[in-house]
């Protein structure tokens, strides 16, 4: 099996594994307390979560307060549906940003989605003319999760200190991968997306930017900002995999770099999607038009299983439309449906490129025949 969906997942890593294994607990272990506990086995667990949590804030710029949460989708959904005013989008975004739109709308305020530019990149200009003085938050990916690009977060984050309004960026395809540097007010993360386990993200709220209003009430938990118990297993996970991510954060983006290179020449005869300049070089979504139409990217996946890779969004998978984001950068449906999505990281070869490519190249060139 090769495995090429890391936008959608990434493998837990070794170091997480085992910080997860000493916190699963059981009736002779004295690592199975709550951590809200005020007792000795509750204090340990507590510290265990602090120490999770200074791991993963340690990735994020500034001061500021890291609140564990189920994952990015409920980060993302605590800030838009917790911060007053106005909302910017852009048009790429996640669903668990553009599916908000209908909640915002609900409560009286206005959900305006942007576009962006043909290479993927949001779209400055329309920023400039969209913002106004009761616009609240302007919601931003760092790196787009189906063609990889790179938002101009610097002119974004200055556009919106201009207006008074606040800027939340959806980092889970950057952190862990490149440093986050931008000066923004909330960030969501996700723990799966950099080799720890799933169920488990963080808010970071910024030191000087309001706290969303509650959106789970119940014990008052993090921060008095999400109530429920957590998961020492979980936090300890992300912690480790986002220590490993800081240790290794150099050789990591040169090993995806030379991943890239070689990706790129063994799909030359495939049409790269998006920026090739502006991007993260970790995902490649590619199209194939062939002399017969497009690729039929399901036939594609029947011929190659061995090969885990992508139509799109795994959030968005199998819903028989054409991806939103590639419509977004103006692809017709059948370009859209005829592109695939490889992603790459920590753990694939170059050998699992050079296969991948010879495998997925003749699959597709038989459907020429």
């Amino acid at each position: 099996m090769i495995y090429l969906d890391y936008q959608a997942t990434t493998p837990l890593c070794p170091e997480a594994r085992e910080a997860m294994l000493r916190w699963l607990g059981g009736p002779d272990s004295d690592a199975f307390g709550n951590p809200h506990s005020p007792h000795r086995m509750g204090r340990m667990a507590a510290a265990a979560v602090e120490t999770a949590r200074e791991r993963v804030a340690a990735l994020l710029p500034g001061s500021g307060t890291l609140v564990f949460t189920s994952g990015a989708t409920e980060a993302i959904n605590t800030v838009i549906l917790g911060i007053p005013g106005d909302i910017i989008t852009f048009a790429t975004e996640h669903a668990a940003v553009l599916d908000c739109a209908r909640a915002v709308e609900a409560q009286g305020r206005r959900f305006t989605i942007l576009p962006v530019t043909p290479d993927g990149r949001a779209d400055i200009t329309a920023l400039e003319a969209a913002i106004t003085p009761q616009t609240g938050l302007v919601a931003v990916m760092a790196i787009n999760n189906e063609i990889g690009v790179h938002h101009p977060l610097a002119a974004v984050v200055a556009l919106a200190r201009k207006a008074g309004a606040r800027v939340l960026v959806d980092a889970v395809q950057a952190y862990g991968k490149v440093p986050v540097e931008v000066a923004a007010d909330y960030i969501a993360i996700s723990a799966h997306k950099c080799h720890g386990p799933k169920g488990i993200g963080a808010l970071w709220i910024a030191a000087d930017a309001p706290q969303p209003a509650v959106l789970i009430h119940g014990g008052g938990q993090e921060a008095g900002l999400r109530s429920g118990t957590l998961s020492p297993m979980l936090c300890a996970g992300f912690g480790a995999a986002a220590q490993a991510a800081q240790d290794g954060l150099s050789d990591q983006m040169l090993h995806v770099e030379r991943l890239w290179s070689a990706a790129r020449e063994a799909f030359s005869d495939w049409e790269l999607n998006g920026s090739a300049a502006d991007r993260w070089h970790g995902n490649l979504n590619i199209r194939r038009m062939g002399a017969g139409g497009g690729v039929d990217v399901a036939r594609l996946m029947s011929d190659c299983r061995q090969i885990m890779f992508s139509a799109g969004s795994a959030c968005a998978s199998g819903s028989g439309r054409p991806s939103h984001v590639l419509k977004a950068i103006g692809l017709s449906d059948a370009e859209a449906k005829s592109s695939i999505r490889l992603g790459f990281g920590r753990y694939t070869t170059l050998q699992d490129i050079e296969t991948a490519a010879a495998l997925l190249g003749a699959a597709a060139r038989e459907q020429d025949l």
